[in-house]
């Protein structure tokens, strides 16, 4: 899978040809995680729905809930307005940190409203 060229030329990616990718539920606008993506997982998820991403520990690419179960049906994708992060916007099913919790951002509340 390739990506589209007029998307391609838009992207602004990292030194490791990477850009990053924000996660929200679909319908509630919760932010559930943020990834890396390279191009090839971008054609990927845009031409699957099905959201991949690309893991930096690990070099390669890898679809979310393909071995917890936990996946996510890509709904929407938007780029930002400098082309550097996509905006996913998704049906998560289970949890979507790796912890299990249906957000990465779950654990540690930092400063609340006042």
């Amino acid at each position: 899978m390739s990506l589209d060229p007029s998307i391609a030329a838009r992207l602004k990616r990292n030194e490791a040809g990477l850009f990053t990718a924000v996660v929200q539920q679909h319908g509630t606008g919760d932010v559930l995680m943020v990834a890396w993506m390279d191009d090839d997982a971008l054609a990927r998820t845009l031409q699957t729905r099905e959201a991949t991403y690309f893991s930096r520990s690990r070099g390669e690419q890898w679809i979310k809930g393909a071995t917890s179960g936990h996946t996510q049906y890509v709904r929407s994708v938007r780029l930002d307005c400098d082309g550097d992060s996509v905006l996913l916007e998704v049906d998560q099913v289970g949890g979507a940190c790796h912890t299990g919790d249906h957000s990465c951002f779950d654990a540690d509340l930092l400063l609340g409203d006042a």
